[in-house]
């Protein structure tokens, strides 16, 4: 904007902080959300290289930023509850968050009545990370401490087939049979051409019968989704407890771990089914937070760059 009018950049910047200011505040302080919200999103994201963080608050139904503060603490819900009023949190029947203890409690001290709802993005990715990942990696090191090098061999590069849906593996089976290209040959930098590779299924089959532990990690993954899939708490809190269950039987600490983390978190899991909502649309606004930030090379001016986010927030291109 600056090249094109032929200001300064910093007097551009004023004269867009100013529009902004006018636009989101008045007498200092946010304007209050105009219309009522039936359900939110918060996560926090990062704001600055280290370890500052600031938290935003959405309408999950609009995607809209209503809110944005320094920090990633209690004080940060308290702070938005004040600022919107009771009559009008009241209206707020669900909040979509990851599992982050203080967000859940502070919503719970001041409004009780607004059901907590876990992102179950985090849960799946807990589970692939922390239990499937992690027991291919034991499973690996258990292999070699045994002088069986060759079958632990045959474990690298199998990460993303054990944590894949069964039905991605199959699709990428289908495209590598219709000779799909996944790159493009380039005669510049003499780039080869790359086609999809199959027998993905094959190998997680194999993968499956040669190891117990995987096969009850891909039955708890088929629970988890058909857990996700209803709309019945009682059918899900069923489901989940099963899982729980299975884990526990185990005996293994991995799964051991996923069953107290499920136990924890139980009733903002179920009730998902209710509400059917996620952090999935901030995990989308975070992508644009990124791109604000490397257009501006960074914005030390913090109050000038949650302004340009809460109008970000507001374009229909965000999502």
């Amino acid at each position: 904007m600056a090249f094109i009018t032929g200001l300064d950049k910093m007097t551009v910047k004023a004269i867009h902080k100013e529009i902004l200011t006018k636009k989101y505040t008045h007498n200092g302080e946010l304007i209050r959300p105009e219309h009522f919200a039936q359900h939110l999103a918060i996560d926090e994201f990062k704001l600055h290289n280290g370890y500052k963080y600031a938290t935003a608050i959405i309408d999950w139904d609009t995607g809209h930023i209503l809110y944005l503060a320094h920090g990633k603490k209690k004080q940060v819900v308290y702070n938005f509850i004040d600022h919107v009023g009771q009559d009008w949190i009241s209206h707020v029947e669900a909040v979509a968050c990851d599992m982050n203890s203080d967000f859940e409690e502070a919503f719970k001290e001041k409004c009780p009545q607004i059901d907590i709802v876990y992102d179950h993005f985090h849960i799946i990715k807990n589970f692939n990370d922390k239990v499937v990942a992690a027991i291919r990696k034991d499973e690996q090191n258990r292999l070699i401490q045994a002088g069986r090098e060759g079958e632990a061999a045959a474990l690298k590069h199998t990460k993303y087939i054990l944590t894949a849906k069964r039905t991605t593996l199959i699709q990428k089976d289908q495209d590598a049979r219709d000779g799909k290209l996944v790159a493009k040959a380039g005669e510049i930098f003499n780039r080869p051409e790359v086609k999809a590779h199959g027998g993905n299924e094959d190998k997680y089959e194999a993968l499956l019968a040669e190891n117990k532990l995987f096969l009850t990690a891909e039955l708890i993954k088929e629970q988890l989704d058909e857990a996700y899939r209803t709309h019945d708490q009682v059918q899900m809190c069923v489901l989940v407890q099963d899982i729980i269950d299975i884990c526990k039987e185990t005996e293994n600490k991995r799964f051991i771990w996923f069953a107290h983390l499920l136990e924890r978190h139980l009733t903002g899991i179920y009730t998902f089914a209710k509400h059917r909502i996620s952090t999935g649309k901030l995990e989308g606004l975070n992508n644009k937070i990124k791109t604000e930030r490397r257009k501006g090379y960074g914005y030390p001016d913090d109050e000038y760059f949650f302004l340009r986010l809460m109008e970000a927030s507001r374009r229909k291109t965000v999502y």
